[in-house]
């Protein structure tokens, strides 16, 4: 059975060569412990999709519910405590994970060609897990929560001093209307779960796919 299966999934995605294209593939000679931050930060970013998806089976995105379904979840759920400060926690260790890997990167010139394409998707990633922590950070809704979501979203207003207007309406956008609310909320529950999560898998398959084809930079 098992040896049928196989044979079904080697005759169509060739599995075998797809192995020994992996294997084949040897590590530098100058690789080292301060070449391990990036795997790091994407472990950190796999245990935060495992943990997130725990999350989100007790938490609640409107502005009456979300701290009741927090306190919930850390006092009544079993191993609900643990769960949400495994998320919290590990996207700390992401976040250093990644400012590490960002210097390790320059200093091996990493950034240089043939590997722009790599920088630029790993600049894009960048921003992406800052965005992660900005609107993961608001979605407790408790009073830090509420005025670091107040001034987060307060921010592009100085785009009206470049086009009239325009800043109003980029808050407005953010909050979904003219004050923080339900509505907000929702939103950033949105960016947080749905939109940066797949806009991440998309740079991921873009910056691995590069780094496989050009290899790892040179030694410092």
């Amino acid at each position: 059975m098992q040896m049928s299966i196989y044979n079904w999934l080697e005759e169509r995605v060739e599995l075998q060569s797809l192995s020994d294209d992996i294997i084949s593939k040897s590590v530098p000679p100058h690789v080292n412990i301060f070449y391990c931050f990036g795997g790091i930060v994407l472990t950190t970013f796999i245990l935060q999709v495992v943990t997130g998806l725990g999350l989100t089976l007790y938490y609640s995105p409107t502005s009456l519910t979300a701290y009741n379904s927090i306190e919930y979840l850390i006092t009544k759920v079993h191993f609900g405590s643990f769960i949400r400060s495994l998320h919290r926690w590990s996207s700390s260790l992401m976040l250093l994970s990644l400012i590490l890997h960002v210097f390790r990167v320059y200093l091996t010139g990493g950034l240089k060609k043939p590997r722009e394409m790599i920088w630029l998707s790993g600049v894009l990633l960048s921003f992406t897990t800052l965005s992660f922590g900005v609107t993961g950070y608001s979605l407790p809704w408790d009073q830090i929560a509420y005025w670091a979501c107040k001034i987060v979203t307060a921010v592009p207003e100085s785009l009206d001093d470049v086009l009239p207007g325009l800043g109003t309406i980029v808050v407005s956008t953010l909050r979904g209307g003219a004050s923080l609310g339900s509505s907000t909320l929702s939103r950033f529950y949105s960016f947080h779960t749905f939109l940066l999560p797949g806009f991440t898998l998309l740079l991921l398959l873009i910056h691995f796919s590069m780094l496989r084809k050009q290899g790892i930079s040179g030694p410092l």
